[in-house]
């Protein structure tokens, strides 16, 4: 692996990235579960007077939200575990009926250096369980890729009525470890 060079090469903060390309995209609604890797993005979108963000109790909720949004013309995004897209596999079908942009930004569980046995399954399953319900998926694994792949999934969201994921991967956000 090679170092980078600190003083040509400034460091990628994708976390702020996550925001700042929702914030160009017009989002006005950023819906989410608490997580860690979506800390960043979430503080700062409760900071900013024009983002409406709420806090969900369970995933699903965030896709009912963001139809309601679109329907009164605004633009939202769903900031999620990717253990959270299983509880979302049924009511994936009201974006497939309706046929309303669906963002949502996925950060990976059950990945790269996982040390929780129980998020393995679902994380393993997730790209291929929002493939089947017509979710058009990317994934980051550097902080590099985030911005322009959150970008493109935000365009195709946006302007052509359709349900994107960007999953954001374990060795991106970088290794957990037991609290003791």
């Amino acid at each position: 692996m090679l170092a980078r060079n600190e003083e040509t090469s400034p460091a990628i903060d994708w976390q702020a990235d996550v925001f700042r390309v929702l914030k160009e995209a017009g989002v006005r609604h950023v819906v989410y579960v608490p997580d860690a890797g979506h800390a960043t993005a979430i503080r700062l979108a409760e900071a900013d007077e024009t983002i409406h963000s709420v806090v969900l109790t369970t995933e699903e909720e965030g896709i009912g939200y963001l139809a309601g949004a679109w329907l009164g013309g605004e633009r939202g995004a769903l900031l999620m575990q990717s253990s959270g897209v299983g509880n979302c596999i049924n009511t994936l079908a009201l974006q497939v009926c309706a046929r309303f942009p669906l963002l949502m930004v996925v950060t990976m569980r059950g990945d790269w250096a996982e040390f929780n046995g129980w998020q393995n399954p679902m994380g393993q399953a997730t790209e291929r369980a929002l493939n089947l319900m017509g979710v058009m998926t990317w994934r980051a694994d550097e902080p590099k890729d985030v911005a322009p792949l959150l970008h493109g999934a935000a365009t195709m969201a946006f302007n052509g009525d359709a349900s994107c994921a960007l999953l954001l991967g374990q060795r991106l956000i970088g290794e957990k470890q037991w609290v003791k």
